[in-house]
């Protein structure tokens, strides 16, 4: 017998939503508000929620994540009366098992709650205790976490994986770890930098040359495909392989074997393939640049690799760790870490993301030297002044009655610095959004009524443009009683 918890302040909704599991023979739990629900995921430990998206205290869609990440990890089916096609794509990407919309057919409905439990309980039966190799990847957010499950599931598969995400998250990272926890670990690792391989000498690279294949092939050469034999062959930046190539590699990876450059005979190989890229392959594939059928075959498993931004929990973690292993390398003392140091970091957004905050703490390490505390002003100089604006600007509102300040900047741009049409509407739309923020207060249901957005839209773009704490703080400043002056009372 299952636990099945319904989220939705509509009491009616409620019972009816119970009756249906009971007539699965299972038990309905109940809870009318966010946190209700996430007290009862976290202390009931359901196998499924049913969560509706409308609650008097949140949006069911942001806390989905935060269900998902119970100690019981259960399934969690949306279930609204608005139905929402941007709701619906983000519910799926964020792990919802369904989206369905009211009202909805009682057998539909119990047809999903049955599959959402029998997926559960095969997922249960397979799976068996992992213990991760993760050395260096360092954190426990409810991000990284997702990303070390993918990783888990890789290690224990032969298939091709794809790693998509931005620059300095730890990509490499990532294909280490699920060479490492695979069954190849005790062979090659190799490394294939797609972006720095010469274009008239990239298949003598993958798949080697015999002697005289060309002018200056003196001695063959064993290619970088044939040093993977046996282990796991990483395509770092992948997107930035020559078009020409492609199809070359892509009968590799359906055939496991290749002649090299001037070579009479096929050699067979047998390898793990995982590749990573910052670019988006399907816009790729849309301008000509990348071959559709490459990018299926290199995404039987995909794996996405979170900006830091999307897990500042991390970053303490992250800033202990690297402050300690620099200190080793440069056989100094360890320094201490004061909280404003700290708190500067989880506010600056990042757009290095892992590898800057690395960089950054090597350049704090360095201007502190001899000192024993980690102070802000040992931050580089950017970090500190993109911070105080993000500060300001959240507190202080622009004042009334003047024009936007990009409109102003705009008028002075000429030719050669003029915004594209994408980057305009895009710091107009945050502006926006940070000006609507502090106009209502923090209020999600306000900031709908104004702009004329739905609540899942709204929440959308404050997560796109991570504005989402904000929005929390601003609404935390405004609800919080005043302080009452003890010489006036």
């Amino acid at each position: 017998m299952a636990k099945v918890l319904i989220i939705d302040d509509d009491t009616s909704v409620r019972h009816m939503m119970a009756e249906v599991v009971k007539r699965l023979g299972h038990t309905p739990l109940e809870a009318s508000s966010a946190a209700e629900g996430l007290r009862a995921a976290a202390g009931l430990e359901p196998d499924v929620v049913m969560l509706d998206v409308h609650l008097p205290d949140g949006d069911g869609l942001e806390i989905a994540g935060q269900i998902k990440h119970a100690p019981a990890s259960p399934e969690v089916i949306i279930i609204t009366a608005f139905g929402d096609p941007d709701g619906a794509e983000l519910a799926i990407r964020n792990g919802a098992w369904d989206y369905l919309v009211k009202p909805s057919p009682v057998e539909r409905i119990m047809i999903t709650i049955s599959r959402a439990l029998q997926y559960r309980m095969a997922k249960s039966s397979a799976r068996t205790p992992t213990v991760l190799r993760r050395d260096e990847i360092i954190g426990h957010s409810q991000a990284l976490d997702t990303v070390l499950e993918r990783v888990a599931l890789a290690a224990r598969s032969e298939a091709n994986v794809l790693i998509t995400g931005e620059t300095g998250t730890g990509k490499e990272l990532v294909a280490r770890a699920i060479h490492a926890n695979s069954s190849r670990s005790g062979h090659r690792f190799v490394v294939v930098d797609c972006a720095a391989l010469p274009e008239n000498l990239v298949e003598s690279t993958l798949f080697g040359h015999v002697r005289g294949a060309f002018t200056g092939a003196e001695k063959p050469r064993e290619g970088l495909i044939r040093q993977a034999n046996g282990g796991t062959l990483f395509l770092d930046e992948v997107g930035e392989l020559p078009v020409a190539a492609q199809k070359a590699f892509l009968r590799v990876i359906q055939e496991r074997r290749f002649r090299p450059v001037s070579g009479k005979e096929e050699i067979r190989v047998n390898f793990r393939l995982i590749a990573a890229t910052n670019r988006d392959l399907e816009q790729a594939v849309a301008k000509g640049r990348f071959r559709n059928d490459l990018l299926f075959r290199l995404r039987s498993l995909s794996i996405a690799t979170p900006a830091l931004r999307e897990r500042k929990e991390d970053i303490r973690p992250l800033t202990t760790y690297y402050v300690n292993h620099l200190c080793e390398i440069y056989a100094s003392e360890i320094k201490g870490i004061s909280s404003e140091f700290m708190e500067v970091l989880e506010i600056y957004d990042w757009p290095g993301n892992v590898r800057e905050l690395f960089h950054c703490l090597e350049e704090a390490l360095a201007m502190a030297e001899a000192e024993p505390t980690l102070y802000p002003h040992h931050l580089p100089v950017h970090i500190r002044a993109a911070v105080t604006r993000t500060t300001i600007s959240a507190q202080v509102p622009p004042a009334s009655g003047t024009r936007p300040r990009l409109l102003e900047d705009l008028n002075r741009m000429d030719r050669n610095n003029f915004l594209s049409i994408h980057a305009f509407r895009e710091m107009m739309e945050r502006q926006y959004l940070e000006r609507l923020t502090l106009l209502t207060g923090g209020n999600r249901k306000e900031a709908c009524r104004i702009s004329g957005l739905s609540r899942t839209r709204l929440f959308e773009l404050l997560k796109k443009y991570d504005l989402s704490n904000i929005m929390r703080k601003t609404k935390d400043r405004r609800c919080s009683p005043p302080v009452r002056d003890r010489a006036a009372s």
